[in-house]
């Protein structure tokens, strides 16, 4: 998110003579929420955008100016990217590919390779450097807790080939194994069902509203009005109650990495 309307904000508390505590007081917010929001990190919902020109006698200026139109993917992910750092709790769901935080370097390569135009080796080796760099949050034995919710046509879409998709499924396994995140698969019969319509992600923090994130071809967005998140939470969750239990999802998992032609599976 561009960080204009979050200067703007500080501009504004700093001439009330505000700290981002009072404010937060004024607004029935948290600090926290007030600091990300002033360093472009969040965008507040419509409801927190009253409150803040309530708050500051800024009559309906931050209402109205509120950043969120649809925009590239590029353009967006940067904000996501920001807030999954800081998530306590992610639940992802996709219907293509395999999340970008639990991909390896040779799926990651794989899925890079499928931009149109193609990327230039120095971008795509960037693009691929910030995307392994993600997976690092899981370095972290405990936080976030990480769930993920895969059609299972993602585990026979050849991304870059049986050996790599049997390196990619077997990352998971051990992952899932180690107690580190759950895999619930989409068996294929299930049919059509909700948050099918392409990748979506919630996230949850320890002292912030939550927020959503979903992603189509060349858009995405972030979502952080409360009835919005409600209703994408409640879609996850009903996709969710169709899928695989943990154990018979492993048990997938390893099976198809053995189809791709891993021995150890």
């Amino acid at each position: 998110m561009s960080s204009i309307y979050g200067d703007w904000l500080k501009e504004q508390r700093e001439a009330a003579g505000l700290t981002q505590q009072h404010l937060a007081d004024s607004a029935i917010m948290t600090r926290s929420h007030i600091a990300h929001i002033e360093a472009g990190r969040r965008i507040p919902s419509k409801e927190d955008a009253r409150r803040l020109d309530r708050a500051l006698n800024t009559g309906n200026v931050l209402s109205s100016f509120l950043p969120q139109e649809e925009v590239a993917v590029a353009g967006y992910f940067e904000a996501a990217r920001l807030l999954e750092q800081q998530a306590v709790m992610i639940r992802e769901s996709a219907v293509t590919f395999v999340p970008g935080i639990l991909q390896t370097k040779k799926y990651a390569q794989a899925v890079l390779g499928t931009t149109f135009p193609p990327l230039s080796d120095e971008e795509r080796d960037k693009r691929l450097v910030t995307r392994l760099e993600r997976a690092k949050i899981l370095a972290d034995p405990v936080t976030p807790a990480f769930w993920a919710l895969l059609d299972e046509g993602v585990l026979y879409r050849l991304v870059g080939g049986r050996h790599v998709m049997a390196e990619q499924l077997i990352h998971l396994v051990h992952l899932v194994e180690s107690g580190r995140i759950r895999v619930h698969v989409m068996p294929r019969g299930t049919g059509a069902y909700p948050v099918m319509q392409g990748m979506l992600s919630l996230m949850w923090f320890e002292d912030q509203p939550p927020v959503a994130y979903s992603e189509g071809i060349r858009v995405a967005k972030i979502h952080d009005a409360p009835a919005i998140v409600d209703q994408l939470q409640g879609a996850y969750h009903l996709a969710l109650s169709d899928a695989l239990p943990l154990g018979e999802s492993l048990a997938l998992l390893k099976a198809t990495a053995k189809d791709h032609g891993h021995d150890d599976a």
